[in-house]
């Protein structure tokens, strides 16, 4: 279940994964990708706006949601993850297409746009920045807001059991902890869709799996790309309250690897696309327009 209001959902069977998305409106293609601990749901308020003039594809990435969950860490690296959402598209007619993620689903869309390079007509960032710049530049402040990277990432089955106790509790916290976001403020049919997902044991073993990945493989994926930069027109957003705004200069960290950016705060923290959706919405608008 989506919870895209006007959307047609299905799945595909691609790269070896069943990935599944929801599909609305006509024009250029728009490929919306979701982070932790959420689903394609999280675009509620914002996907049926881009309909008007795009063809949106909102999509559940590997592990999360409706989409299928392998069982190796090295399965959930943002590389995986990028050539299933790749692999979606193709599947769709798309050979090319605008590019849009929030936090999980924002670290998938960089990979994509660095190994994908031709299929990407334009990237938008969300309240993210660069995983090896995030990891190599570690402090105190940032360890303890963002701790669920290195609790997720110890050894199976130790978070999973913890997780497991009371999974809406753990996850809800997670919700309400990057901007101080009270949980009210979620649409609660969004909120419905994420429950179902991760109460499943094998969505919070996917979940710790991407956060082992990240460590394990893509810090070294992309500290060989260090010196690459992306050269389509990208849009980078962060909430001003959360955690990467107090702790980063968030346009700063990705002035080096993006050659055509554009930065803009946003209102709120982390979840600003859920939570500040119809101004999310706007500036999509404005900024696919233009293209």
């Amino acid at each position: 279940m989506s919870g895209l209001p006007g959307f047609t959902d299905a799945s595909a069977e691609v790269n070896g994964q069943t990935i599944a998305y929801s599909r609305a409106g006509d024009g250029p293609p728009v490929l919306l990708l979701h982070g932790f601990p959420q689903t394609r749901a999280l675009w509620r308020a914002v996907a049926p706006v881009l309909a008007a003039r795009f063809t949106v594809i909102a999509a559940d990435l590997r592990g999360y949601g409706e989409s299928s969950k392998p069982d190796a860490v090295q399965d959930y690296t943002f590389r995986n993850m990028a050539a299933d959402q790749r692999a979606l598209m193709r599947s769709l007619g798309f050979e090319s297409f605008h590019l849009v993620g929030h936090d999980r689903g924002a670290r998938t869309a960089h990979r994509m746009a660095l190994d994908s390079e031709k299929a990407v007509r334009s990237l938008t960032l969300m309240d993210i920045v660069p995983t090896h710049f995030l990891l190599d530049n570690l402090g105190k402040d940032v360890a303890s807001a963002y701790y669920h990277w290195f609790f997720l990432a110890q050894p199976a089955p130790f978070p999973e059991t913890v997780i497991a106790q009371d999974s809406d509790w753990y996850f809800e916290s997670c919700l309400t902890s990057w901007g101080a976001a009270d949980l009210e403020e979620f649409d609660p049919e969004s909120l419905y869709a994420y429950r179902q997902s991760w109460r499943w044991p094998d969505a919070i073993a996917a979940m710790c799996n991407d956060y082992r990945a990240a460590i394990q493989y893509d810090f070294a994926h992309d500290a060989a790309d260090l010196g690459r930069r992306v050269s389509c027109p990208s849009l980078v957003l962060y909430g001003v309250d959360g955690a990467m705004a107090r702790e980063y200069d968030v346009p700063a960290s990705w002035a080096d690897r993006l050659a055509d950016m554009r930065a803009r705060a946003m209102p709120g923290g982390h979840f600003f696309p859920e939570l500040h959706g119809a101004e999310t919405a706007e500036i999509l608008l404005d900024f696919l327009s233009d293209l």
